[in-house]
């Protein structure tokens, strides 16, 4: 699917953010609808929204939570899981409890060929059989401490395997087993057999998936970066899906935990014989997997092809995998918590999340030839049914777009196929209430049609879609309603400074293009304020001086100054300088008579907006100083007297105070000298200067300087 790149992107060019320009609010990328509302739709990773699989549950534990679930030739669904109850529920739907077994959870079910239940309990684990009636009775007991997973080849050998030794056992039709495989790891957590006979074992915690012959010969196909393999599944073409949750660590392990809250991935499958291993070493007793409540970092789903290649294709960061199956067409789906949803793997780049259950995990699934999906779920322990069968129909509710202020709505047009309608509302309010007005007439053809919600400042709009319609993107037009500019302050610059010459023009020959991140992009709609209070450095300039101000747009305008300037006692203003597109500005103060002076700046935002719909905003500045005389020097002499001179003056200016006053004798470097009083701190001062000199004539230099930098020079001599 394409989409339009330029919607929601940030242009360099300040045009594009105008108020007077139609501006467009386009959903159609999977974050878009983080906040939305989704109601029987799936959510593709790309973000094109259908009708999401008809689910209904079927049955209801009345207990937190089921790991497991299976189904007999004849459609009768039997789940197992907390108490270690095991129910029994009939194809139309009705259920019971078949068997209360002596133990704390039921985490692995399997059916061999005669429809006969097997089910496996933890902590100490034991394989039951449960015939029809309900009488259950010790099949095998592996003398381990957990049971994850179990499955039959097509000879009808139990394969079972436990934790915390790490190992696999082979049960004989008769019920009587030994050890097949050992591994090298605390728990195998997951199995599979494949279409050549061989076993697919996952472990804990060094996150190994182990391919395992019918002569009991083993090989690491893949080492997961995650430390637990909850699941594994072999792909009707070949291939091996595996899933595996948290982080792999070299720490000492830790005493044993409570039994986990991790379902292991049960099947059914078919395969050839196997062989008995010899005997290998047996590990350390390790400590059984993570509660699900304690994983962190999400989960990775790899899949590794019929020649080893390994590559992932889905990984969440907050998503827990506890099963993994498969579709009629292949597809891989991978049950989660703790959110309850459903993914389909559709390429390797690419997944839909199919349904949410109202539960907190989907820990375990059983099929059937025509399509069916049963999913076992946790928190609370249900079963559902899933597919093959669309919902009728399904919407979304989008999030709000907040527009900033008033905004008129224009056409609202979508891509998509089939059966869709969309319709809008509107409102003042940021969240939709009673308010806001009711949903608009649908609009149902992909060009489009204009929005007829009321103009206001925050929009919505829900999509409908039947059967197997689907839909990529919404888009919306909207034209804010321009609001006037603002000055906030206006600030003198030090003088003798000026500002550079502006680099660039309003509107650059070339207009330049930023894209965000791939599969990301700027919200729509808020209030926007062009450019930055910041202003270029100032070079030394004598006579001139300089404002700045702080200004900007509700609506995010480009902005253009006019300046002008007003002397004190002066009733009118003269243009300093118009079409300026700083918010700065220096000028030649000397070609201005000394004195005091205000400015005025008016913003306009007519770049941004039609004729007769610009506004504008006007500010005035405190008075600022022009001042370009030097102090003058009056009363300078000098008298020997001895072997010192003593000389004095006074110094004054009309506008400014003196700040600086130095002397130099007979060309020597200048040296500061003080007033009188000590301080420099008045427009009028008095200096008085003794000085050591030999006989014979001197030259004495005194040169001042006013606040603005102007200075004068006098001298004296004395013979």
């Amino acid at each position: 699917m394409i989409k339009h790149i330029l919607c929601g992107t940030a242009l360099l060019v300040p045009l594009s953010l105008m108020a007077g320009q139609t501006k467009d609010w386009s959903q159609g990328d999977a974050s878009d609808y983080d906040k939305a509302i989704l109601t029987h739709l799936s959510l593709r990773s790309d973000g094109r929204l259908s009708v999401a699989p008809a689910t209904h549950e079927i049955y209801d534990s009345s207990t937190g939570y089921l790991w497991a679930l299976a189904r007999d030739s004849k459609g009768v669904l039997y789940a197992g899981g907390a108490a270690a109850k095991l129910y029994r529920i009939e194809p139309g739907g009705k259920g019971k409890v078949l068997a209360d077994l002596d133990a704390m959870e039921i985490h692995a079910l399997v059916i061999d060929a005669r429809d006969r239940v097997y089910a496996a309990t933890s902590p100490d684990g034991k394989v039951y059989r449960i015939d029809s009636n309900g009488k259950a009775a010790v099949f095998y007991d592996p003398k381990a401490k957990y049971i994850w997973a179990m499955v039959f080849d097509a000879q009808g050998n139990l394969y079972v395997a436990t934790g915390d030794r790490g190992e696999i056992h082979r049960v004989t039709p008769d019920g009587k087993g030994s050890v097949f495989y050992r591994t090298e790891e605390s728990h195998v957590r997951s199995l599979a057999l494949d279409g050549k006979g061989n076993l697919i074992a996952g472990t804990d915690p060094g996150g190994l998936v182990i391919r395992v012959t019918p002569a009991g010969e083993g090989f690491v196909l893949y080492q997961m970066a995650k430390r637990e393999v909850t699941a594994v599944a072999a792909a009707p073409g070949g291939a091996i899906y595996a899933a595996a949750v948290g982080a792999r660590t070299t720490q000492p392990v830790p005493a044993p935990l409570p039994p986990p809250a991790m379902p292991a991935q049960v099947q059914v499958v078919v395969g050839a014989g196997a062989a008995p291993a010899a005997a290998q070493p047996r590990p350390a007793p390790g400590p059984p997997p993570s509660a699900s409540a304690a994983v962190t970092g999400g989960s990775e789903v790899w899949r590794i092809e019929p020649d080893g290649t390994p590559r992932k294709v889905w990984s969440h960061a907050q998503d827990v995998v506890y099963a993994i199956a498969f579709d009629h067409a292949g597809h891989a789906l991978i049950g989660s918590g703790n959110k309850g949803t459903l993914y389909r793997v559709e390429t390797p780049a690419m997944y839909t999340s199919l349904v949410t259950l109202p539960a907190t995990q989907v820990t375990a699934f059983a099929g059937d030839a025509g399509g069916h999906l049963y999913a076992a779920t946790a928190n609370t322990g249900k079963v559902y049914e899933i597919g093959p069968g669309l919902e009728k129909e399904g919407s979304v509710e989008s999030d709000v777009l907040d527009a900033g202020g008033y905004t008129l709505w224009g056409r609202l047009s979508f891509e998509g196929s089939g059966s869709i309608a969309v319709t809008t509302r509107s409102g003042n309010l940021d969240q939709p209430s009673k308010g806001w007005s009711p949903w608009s007439a649908a609009i149902a053809n992909t060009k489009g049609a204009r929005v007829t919600s009321p103009a206001a400042r925050f929009l919505q709009w829900k999509a409908t879609l039947s059967g197997a319609a689907y839909l990529d993107s919404v888009d919306v037009a909207y034209l804010p309603k321009n609001l006037e500019p603002y000055i906030n302050e206006i600030e003198s610059t030090p003088p003798n400074y000026r500002f550079p010459a502006p680099s660039t023009p309003l509107v650059p020959l070339t207009q330049s293009l930023v894209l965000p991140p791939m599969g990301k992009h700027q919200p729509a709609g808020g209030v926007t304020t062009i450019g930055a209070d910041a202003t270029p450095a100032m070079q030394y300039a004598k006579g001139f001086i300089g404002a700045r101000w702080s200004a900007g747009d509700p609506n995010g305008d480009p902005l253009v100054y006019t300046v002008e300037i007003k002397g004190e006692g002066e009733s009118q203003w003269k243009l300093l300088r118009d079409k300026v597109n700083e918010r700065y500005l220096s000028w030649d103060s000397t070609a201005f008579p000394d004195g005091w002076y205000r400015l005025r700046v008016t913003a306009g935002d007519a770049p941004g907006n039609p004729p007769g719909e610009a506004l504008t905003a006007r500010e005035e500045s405190s008075p600022l100083l022009i001042d370009n005389t030097p102090p003058a020097i009056a009363a300078l002499g000098a008298q020997r007297g001895g072997t010192k001179l003593t000389a004095r003056w006074h110094a004054a200016d009309a506008l400014s105070n003196i700040v600086k006053c130095e002397y130099s004798l007979d060309g020597s470097d200048w040296k500061v000298v003080a007033p009188v009083t000590r301080l420099s701190d008045s427009p009028a001062l008095d200096y008085e200067l003794t000085v050591d000199a030999a006989p014979g004539e001197h030259t004495i230099a005194v040169r001042v300087e006013d606040d603005y930098g102007n200075q004068s020079v006098e001298k004296t001599v004395v013979k």
